[in-house]
């Protein structure tokens, strides 16, 4: 073999092998790539987790419930964010005989995931 032959298949080698061991960027994760709109409504669609849908219907969910109200025009029902996290976090503060757990107040969701759950409520 001609020695310029050589020199070309051994930097190919080369090249290959450390290919092969250069790290490339892990791909993200499946959350990564959901807003949090769309996280928000894994939560709350959840049964161990948010379980909104063990007592109210809301779009897009299977089996709901009927002993809470439908989740629609939340925007006309509720001045801001603020008031559906605050009804999350703690309903008996309005309505001290309410049915619905105080996901907030027993650490039932994070406050992260009462965030998304919030902006997921919001666009119904």
């Amino acid at each position: 073999m001609r020695k310029t032959a050589r020199i070309i298949l051994t930097a190919s080698a080369v090249a290959v092998a450390l290919g092969a061991f250069t790290t490339a960027p892990e791909p993200a994760t499946a959350a990564e790539h959901m807003s949090v709109v769309e996280q928000g409504k894994k939560l709350a669609f959840n049964r161990k987790k948010g379980n909104c849908l063990a007592c109210h219907q809301i779009e897009g969910g299977e089996l709901p419930g009927n002993i809470g109200p439908p989740l629609v025009a939340m925007k006309q029902r509720f001045d801001s964010k603020e008031q559906i996290r605050n009804q999350l976090y703690n309903p008996m503060v309005k309505n001290p005989n309410s049915i619905m757990p105080p996901f907030g107040k027993h650490n039932i969701l994070t406050n992260k995931e009462l965030d998304k759950i919030v902006e997921f409520v919001w666009t119904l």
